[in-house]
């Protein structure tokens, strides 16, 4: 390991991973954040700013005292100031009038010039971001566009270095990759060489509500009038970027602005990663695919925390901000419901794979409770529903002799004691009740019933 780096470019990549433990309670998997933070201009677009100047450079349409125009979120604008700051070129960057300013002030720290544009406008409009950094690279002389949503450079960036930085940090033990879907360079690049390495490894991207990207991976019908405005920044898009290549993505998962910004602040304050709204959206994403597909013990998922949380301090980590945007106050912790359940139980009612349905009825019976975990040998293996013991034994008597493990459904999902009641209430659309796990011990469980009390209580 070189101990002087020549300058700042040679220290973009070889990012940490680092296993999430607060976050994920309840969930077997293992999942752990590529914390693209720690890159120089704190963000994962270092990796691709070099690489599409560079390539440039090479085919000469980059020449010395060029221009570098750029429509730009932010934190490819940054990447790109911090590139030219070493190789001596200009920069004008296109944004959105909904980045924060915090993103505004650093890129013209740089010495980068910033021309705002109207978030609420198609792509093709004159008063795009996009429109108005193409008519500046058509004006000035010398200027190079590096148009990081089609510049193949993107891609080949993360296929280059991402993914080889992943396989190795995972000894190749990676099943599971997930990243926000943007410009498409992470996620396409990444998966392309994982992929390419072990084929049965899965690819999950995360795109916000507002974006249209699920549904063009879903081969839906859609239009630029299917989106509509969003506060996360950085990924999803009212267009498909030529960079992101569908065929290496298996399933996608469609987060909301206040899911991304509440895990966001989770994570800095649960796990210690000071991260922004794209890192919620991912790992949001992540463990909502996680429960959803019961990945066990073996799965091994690597998500990507894009950037770092200095430049929202004045939205998602401002409480006034958030809750002038409804994202705070709207629900209380799930472990609080539990703790306050009317009816008492002494410990978690469960049945064990081995027992019989009959015991098993007795015990539901007992306790007046209407599903029961199943367990084998302290692991969580399945559960028992009212209902479909009732139907069984309905059409054949002789089922109140088998065990346990014959008429086995799928587990209950299982969350941590501090995720919120709106949290929970998304999967008590799917499911009956919901397990608390906390510390490796199982608490309790949460029922829909248990929930309507909670709210009724609180109107009363």
């Amino acid at each position: 390991m070189k101990k002087i780096l020549p300058n700042v470019l040679e220290a973009v990549g070889n990012t940490p991973l680092i296993r999430l433990n607060h976050v994920t309670a309840g969930i077997d998997a293992t999942i752990c954040a590529k914390v693209e933070a720690c890159n120089p201009g704190h963000s994962v677009k270092d990796r691709i700013a070099r690489a599409v100047v560079e390539d440039a450079e090479r085919k000469g349409v980059l020449r010395p005292g060029g221009t570098l125009i750029e429509p730009t979120s932010g934190n490819m604008g940054v990447a790109l100031a911090i590139v030219a700051a070493v190789k001596g070129y200009k920069c004008i960057f296109t944004i959105p009038d909904k980045m924060s300013i915090e993103k505004i002030r650093r890129l013209r720290a740089f010495g980068a010039e910033v021309v705002v544009t109207p978030t609420a406008v198609p792509p093709e409009s004159p008063q795009s971001y996009y429109s108005v950094a193409r008519r500046l690279a058509e004006e000035i002389p010398g200027a190079f566009m590096p148009m990081q949503y089609n510049n193949p450079a993107n891609l080949d960036a993360h296929y280059a270095s991402t993914g080889p930085e992943i396989w190795e940090q995972t000894d190749g033990k990676i099943t599971h990759f997930v990243a926000g879907m943007g410009t498409g360079g992470t996620i396409s690049g990444t998966a392309k060489y994982l992929k390419e390495k072990n084929a049965r490894c899965k690819v999950v991207g995360v795109d916000p509500e507002g974006s249209i990207l699920a549904k063009v991976f879903k081969k839906e019908q859609w239009s630029w009038s299917d989106s509509h405005p969003y506060m996360v920044e950085g990924i999803g898009e009212d267009f498909v970027p030529q960079n992101l290549r569908m065929e290496y993505v298996d399933s996608v998962v469609t987060v909301s602005d206040r899911d991304s910004f509440i895990m966001a602040r989770r994570l800095t304050r649960e796990e210690g990663l000071f991260c922004g709204g794209t890192s919620g959206s991912a790992v949001e994403g992540a463990l909502r695919y996680a429960r959803e597909q019961a990945l066990g013990k073996d799965a091994l998922v690597v998500v990507v925390l894009p950037d770092a949380g200095e430049i929202y301090l004045s939205k998602i980590y401002s409480d006034e901000w958030m809750r002038q945007n409804q994202f705070l106050g709207k629900s209380a912790r799930i472990g609080t419901i539990l703790a306050n359940k009317r009816r008492k139980l002494p410990d978690l009612v469960s049945v064990e794979i081995t027992e019989t349905v009959r015991a098993a009825i007795a015990r539901m019976n007992q306790h007046g409770v209407s599903q029961l975990p199943v367990f084998e040998r302290g692991k969580l293996v399945g559960s028992l529903s009212e209902s479909t013991l009732f139907q069984k034994t309905m059409e054949t008597p002789d089922v109140m002799e088998l065990t346990a493990g014959a008429l086995l459904e799928p587990p209950l999902p299982a969350v941590g004691p501090d995720e919120e009641v709106d949290e929970v209430v998304k999967l008590l659309k799917s499911s009956p009740a919901v397990l608390i796990f906390d510390q490796g011990n199982y608490l309790g469980i949460i029922t829909r019933f248990d929930v309507v009390e909670h709210l009724g209580g609180q109107q009363s």
